[in-house]
């Protein structure tokens, strides 16, 4: 298959044609759904009126610009992220189901969510750290424990949901023990929604986000070699250790920025690589089309989510969650059906 090659001074990327294609059509739709998002609210914007806005004209201005601008942004870029710590644990583990809502990640970062909101005060800054730390040291936890299996295989993913399992018990055990107000506020986060997200929730998270996916950038050659297997990683001059270290840590550091204001959002992460690696039949779990497809993805269920109980705007989580449970279901059954 022929390939583009980029270049920038002495550094060179080789991107499949294909690759190329499919990413320039799922940046087009990711546009189409953001645009979208900004004409549909409480009341229908049209086109014009939206590009009026933007300009910082007409009536519309301060709700397009002040409201639905931060929201539309935040599911793109969040959906972004979503499916590049998707990608990344997909390629480490070798499998589909290695994603952070699935072995574990999601679930420890809201436990840590749900310390800072509980014991802290639940400040913008005590969530992100909290989220952050409750990530890590979940990850931390499924690497001692599956560590013979040199993070790869079915043993992780069996050890991670067993960890998913135990975390979403310590979650629920926090929140019954929590004060009435707090746990109706911690209740409703666990959604995951983006209802109420203004530019200042997200400017912060936008520039981790953004500093998270140039280190994944950064890794893309040796996380495909490292996909081949340890043997070929290590004779091509991997170091499998450092590398595993730095995959974990922008998986986690996505994941937990995401869940911080957002709360967790499921699903995304698990679907969009393997979606967007069959659109672009690639052999691995290629970052750029997993990075536009949960965007793709979680635009999509923002919309959904305000439209299906109009004028009542349901969390994205519900939406992801109703769909992201029959794909699990699905992969689940091929998975044991391989032999």
């Amino acid at each position: 298959m022929s390939a583009v090659v980029l270049r920038a001074g002495p550094w060179s990327v080789r991107i499949e044609r294909r690759t190329v294609l499919v990413s320039s059509a799922l940046l087009v739709v990711a546009l189409v759904l953001a645009f979208l998002g900004l004409c549909h609210g409480a009341s229908w914007v049209t086109p014009p009126e939206v590009f009026s806005a933007l300009a910082g004209h007409g009536d519309s201005a301060l709700v397009i610009r002040e409201w639905r601008l931060p929201r539309v942004t935040a599911a793109l870029v969040f959906g972004a992220a979503l499916g590049l710590a998707g990608a990344a644990f997909q390629n480490l583990t070798r499998n589909p189901l290695g994603s952070p809502d699935v072995i574990g990640l999601d679930a420890g970062a809201y436990t840590g969510a749900l310390f800072a909101i509980t014991v802290l005060g639940g400040t913008a800054a005590q969530l992100a750290v909290g989220s952050v730390a409750g990530g890590l040291l979940a990850a931390a936890a499924i690497y001692l424990l599956s560590l013979n299996s040199g993070l790869s295989g079915l043993r992780l993913i069996v050890i991670g949901i067993a960890t998913n399992a135990i975390l979403t018990a310590v979650n629920s055990w926090i929140v019954l023990r929590a004060e009435l107000e707090v746990a109706m506020a911690a209740t409703g986060w666990s959604a995951g929604s983006l209802n109420g997200v203004d530019w200042d929730e997200v400017r912060l998270p936008f520039l981790i986000i953004g500093a998270f996916a140039l280190l994944l950038a950064t890794l893309s050659h040796t996380m495909h070699q490292a996909a081949l297997g340890d043997e070929l990683a290590v004779t091509s001059g991997v170091g499998l250790n450092r590398h595993r270290l730095l995959i974990v840590l922008a998986g986690v550091g996505c994941t937990a920025t995401v869940t911080a204001v957002a709360g967790p959002i499921t699903f995304i992460a698990l679907a969009a690589p393997q979606i967007g690696r069959r659109l672009a039949g690639a052999a691995g779990v290629p970052l750029l089309p997993a990075a536009l497809t949960g965007a793709v993805l979680l635009l999509a269920a923002d919309l959904a989510a305000q439209m299906l109980l109009a004028p009542i705007a349901l969390p994205a989580g519900v939406v992801t969650t109703a769909i992201g449970g029959c794909y699990l279901i699905w992969l689940l059954s091929k998975e044991v059906r391989r032999p």
